[in-house]
């Protein structure tokens, strides 16, 4: 991002890990867990595996509002290790996607009146035309939820809803978003022959290379700036005249690492709209 303030990068970066929307594991229905991990840590656990669900398709769930196909994903994880096998390790792609909804029945007082699930979906979440053609499971397969020992089982219902990281991390879209600005490389002096040869090797991440002259000449030159990463190497001992180190103040270099349900391009999109979306709040309140 080059020509802004660091206020505003430092407010995307804050937007890219805050409050942009994703999907998470909210709400575990634990049916059976004689595993060694207990309910809560398991419901922690599951809240933080990755969904490959896209947020925009899906609505906020408030206090007033029936679990739906629009606002709640709901899945299934029912296994066990029998008795005399080795033991079993549970992953996240043991994760069952349940489309029609919750299976587990809700307590009623009223033994005469229908049972009611702890879903209300009108239709089938798969034949909704946005994930006809995209299951709704776990971004990645192999993450580790448990291990089972002889005898020992987990079957529990997880139900995912629509959340921001400022709320529970679990719902921050990226494992790690920051900045840096752009640094500056000079060569005060011109740098020749086995002074630029130094000069060179003295970089660890070879921001410098050389340039041939002819006749057996050679001049160092600065040519990966963006590399540098001001460790100050170059310019210890004979070179503190030759080298100039600064930053570009108005130049930022991000760094935004997905948690897999969106992609970083994606996310700096999203991040944009919701920088404009307070904007126009702000000047809506003013006029």
């Amino acid at each position: 991002m080059i020509g802004i303030d660091a206020s505003l990068a430092n407010a995307f970066r804050r937007i890219l890990i805050a409050e942009v929307p994703t999907m998470a594991i909210e709400k575990v229905l634990m049916v059976n867990n004689t595993s060694v991990v207990a309910d809560e840590v398991l419901a922690h656990r599951l809240g933080l595996i990755p969904l490959n669900a896209d947020p925009r398709l899906f609505e906020y769930l408030s206090e007033n509002d029936a679990p739906n196909e629009r606002n709640t994903i709901v899945y299934k994880l029912d296994v066990s290790c029998k008795k005399g096998s080795p033991r079993v390790t549970v992953k996240s792609d043991q994760l069952k996607w349940l489309p029609h909804g919750s299976e587990l029945q809700m307590d009623s007082h009223d033994i005469s009146a229908k049972a009611k699930s702890y879903t209300s979906f009108s239709c089938i979440q798969d034949s909704l035309p946005e994930f006809s053609k995209k299951p709704l499971g776990v971004k990645f397969d192999d993450i580790i939820i448990a291990k089972l020992g002889p005898g020992q089982a987990i079957e529990l219902e997880a139900h995912a809803v629509k959340g921001i990281g400022k709320i529970h991390a679990k719902w921050s879209p990226v494992a790690t978003a920051w900045y840096r600005m752009l640094p500056e490389v000079s060569l005060l002096k011109e740098v020749t022959g086995d002074d630029a040869e130094k000069l060179v090797k003295k970089c660890p991440v070879n921001v410098f290379d050389i340039e041939d002259l002819g006749n057996g000449g050679k001049k160092a030159v600065v040519a990966n700036p963006r590399a540098c990463t001001l460790c100050r190497e170059c310019i210890r001992g004979v070179n503190e005249e030759l080298v100039e180190l600064k930053r570009v103040k108005d130049h930022f270099i991000f760094t935004v690492e997905s948690t897999g349900a969106l992609s970083p391009e994606e996310l700096f999109i999203e991040a944009v709209k919701i920088l404009e979306d307070k904007c126009d709040r702000v000047i809506s309140e003013l006029s």
